[in-house]
This record gives C-alpha cells, sequence and structure tokens, in this order.
C-alpha cells in the first residue's frame, strides 16, 4: 500500500508516518521505480503498536525499548516490565503535578470574584508579581511530558 493508504488504515497523518521513518520506529518500504513508498502489513501493525504506546505517553526511546523486545521475542521481559513501572512512576508523578497545578490555578482564580478594570484585576496583578514556577516543573528523570500525538522528539 502508498503510504496514503497506510494513513487511512492506521487512522495516521503522513507526516506522524515520515516522522516515524527518519526517527527509526519503522523500517524503510521498498519503494517502486516511481520512488513511491510501497507499505505491508508488518508496516501497519508496527504503526499500531507505535500509536497505542504514544495514546500511553510514552516516550521515543520507551518505544524504542519496547520495539527492541517485539523484535525479538524469545527475549526475557524483565526489562519490558521495569519499562512499564517507570513509565508509571512517571505519570504518578505528572498526575501529583498536575494537581498542584489545579490548585494553584483556583487560588488564582480567587484573586478576582467578579468583572472589573483590567488594572484591577487580581488574577493580572498576581500573574505579574507571582514567583516562577521551577525550570524542571513537567519532567522527571528525563521523562519529557507534551502533546499526545504531535510529533516532537517524544513523537507524534
Amino acid at each position: 500500500m502508498k503510504i496514503g493508504e497506510l494513513a487511512k488504515v492506521a487512522n495516521t497523518p503522513v507526516e506522524t508516518i515520515r516522522y516515524y521513518e527518519r526517527e527509526r520506529l519503522l523500517p524503510e518500504p521498498a519503494r517502486t521505480e516511481g520512488n513511491y513508498r510501497i507499505y505491508d502489513e508488518d508496516h501497519a501493525q508496527r504503526l499500531g503498536f507505535i500509536r497505542r504506546c504514544r495514546s500511553l505517553d510514552m516516550t521515543l526511546d520507551e518505544i524504542r525499548s519496547l520495539l527492541k523486545f517485539r523484535d525479538a521475542p524469545k527475549e526475557d521481559c524483565g526489562e519490558v516490565n521495569q519499562l512499564l513501572d517507570d513509565h508509571i512512576g512517571h505519570v504518578a508523578a505528572r498526575i501529583a503535578e498536575l494537581k498542584m497545578l489545579e490548585k494553584q490555578l483556583k487560588a488564582l482564580r480567587q484573586q478576582c470574584c467578579g468583572p472589573e478594570s483590567a488594572n484591577a484585576c487580581g488574577i493580572l496583578q498576581e500573574l505579574d508579581t507571582a514567583p516562577l514556577a521551577p525550570d524542571n516543573f513537567g519532567q522527571h528523570a528525563g521523562h519529557v511530558h507534551g502533546a499526545l500525538h504531535a510529533p516532537s522528539k517524544r513523537g507524534g
């Protein structure tokens, strides 16, 4: 199948498929004489695996590790278990951060109780004077958080 067909089958944008190829998560497909990429069922299966991992907010490095084991089915899966345990820890830490963020936003919202002129708005005044969040907010042990489906260093 051509890339457009794979994109439709996998419900994945063409650019994301190309991105996964550049990141070497998807093997380079064969090409026709006209230089069109030709994908097979293995590509579709692998792409589905990658997309399910991304839906669980896994990083590209985590997915690479899982693919290594998927491609070597006789290997011991202890590292897979450890990877998932680590990822669960990252998610738990992110949830704690999001709860803290929610608390901060609710406290900020309490700074303005009704419509006033912008120069009297307690929210704007607080944002002008409040200290910045720490630089490492949202990142734990190298685990970068971001949009679930945007092609980036995290993957699309």
